[in-house]
């Protein structure tokens, strides 16, 4: 039964996953206007793009390192403020070094709260003993339709991107600093699991059980990517939108993923994590395959929604089964799961990129197709292996 406590640190986490879902997609709605402020071209743009996952991928192992001794509450109090910090300074680069800074300082963060946020998650998902991991991943995608909605309200009220960035982040850095005491402290993360639940840790972690789990991450993200970085790219170039039209494909695709996870979390319960990502993995070829086909701007939206709904299930059961994988909390099978999450991010950010400069956006969103389509072959790795334990407070 969980305690009041756990209660107050599970509000606190889903504060942590609204602030990250909602400076993430106020950046990245913006990826059509930032390109052409500074005139790069798409060659360009994907080479900026790599910027963010390959320093995202330091920061989520830097985090690590530092949660193992002083808890990730710690890197969420320090990551997540200057992740806001680093969109608004995007907003104001005049130049494209200043925006290459600005996007390094945003990847260091944005690894560092992922890796944070999701060792809350699962810690609060320990506690409570069931099922629930799902839901924050839900707000996640909430926070950032509300991201996307005021990117395109912005677009249409003729606001530059200094003062679109600057709202959005005063008001999510607000609820970050208030919410990061009641997170979970790293006596609470860390606990002793019995000998027969006790997982390696380090370089003995074994990788059979989690590759699953890190390649299914990784193709996720290779799509999550292609929507995330081109798709208000995608919808200026071949679907010739307006300014408040464009962020309307991220818009869709976080609105669906919104509301699959609301009841994700039942649906597992119900029909096991298996079943859902092989569904998930289906609902996404189907989506992508709407995006390459899709004659008009309407039916654009809607396949960027459908897509939403297949790719949705998939982080969350990951960052789950790893949890489970890593029964005494020490973090690792978490962290290199999450390090998939950059790997995907960089190869659809590069293969995207560089199909769209080779020939167009619309081709080039059959390659998450493909990814997306691999996933239902791996979801039989997400059958669970073990009940999740009871924690037990650390004698450490």
């Amino acid at each position: 039964m969980p305690t009041s406590r756990d209660r107050r640190a599970r509000l606190a986490t889903f504060a942590v996953f609204f602030v990250q879902g909602l400076t993430f997609a106020t950046l990245l709605t913006q990826v059509a206007a930032l390109q052409k402020k500074h005139g790069l071209s798409d060659g360009e743009l994907s080479i900026l793009l790599l910027v963010v996952p390959v320093i995202a991928g330091a920061g989520s192992v830097l985090a690590g390192e530092v949660a193992k001794r002083y808890g990730s509450r710690w890197v969420l109090r320090v990551a997540q403020p200057l992740a806001g910090l680093a969109v608004v300074l995007a907003g104001l680069a005049a130049t494209v070094p200043e925006l290459v800074a600005a996007n390094v300082l945003f990847g260091l963060c944005l690894g560092g709260v992922d890796a944070g946020m999701n060792m809350q998650a699962v810690t609060v998902e320990r506690r409570y003993g069931r099922p629930i991991l799902t839901g924050f991943h839900a707000l996640w995608s909430a926070a950032a339709v509300i991201g996307a909605v005021w990117a395109s309200a912005a677009g249409g009220l003729g606001l530059g991107l200094p003062v679109t960035f600057a709202v959005a982040m005063v008001a999510g850095v607000a609820v970050a600093v208030v919410a990061a005491p009641k997170l979970c402290g790293p006596e609470e993360e860390h606990v002793e699991a019995g000998p027969e639940a006790a997982a390696p840790s380090g370089s003995r972690f074994p990788w059979r059980p989690i590759l699953p789990l890190c390649l299914a991450m990784a193709f996720l993200y290779v799509g999550d990517a292609s929507v995330s970085n081109f798709g208000s790219v995608y919808m200026d170039k071949i679907m010739h939108a307006t300014a408040a039209v464009a962020p309307l494909a991220l818009g869709a695709y976080q609105a669906t993923t919104f509301v699959v996870r609301i009841g994700g979390d039942f649906a597992v319960r119900r029909y096991g994590p298996a079943a859902i990502v092989r569904i998930g993995g289906a609902l996404a070829t189907l989506g992508f395959a709407g995006i390459v086909t899709a004659p008009n701007q309407p039916l654009a939206v809607v396949a960027f929604g459908v897509t939403g709904v297949g790719l949705s299930v998939v982080a969350p059961q990951s960052f789950s089964a790893a949890g489970r994988l890593d029964p005494a909390g020490t973090g690792v099978a978490i962290a290199r799961v999450n390090m998939f999450n950059y790997v995907g991010f960089i190869v659809g950010a590069a293969l995207v990129g560089g199909i769209a400069d080779a020939a167009n956006y619309q081709l080039a969103f059959a390659a998450p197709l493909v990814l997306a389509g691999v996933i239902v072959v791996l979801a039989r790795g997400f059958q669970p292996r073990a009940a999740l334990p009871t924690p037990q407070p650390s004698q450490a």
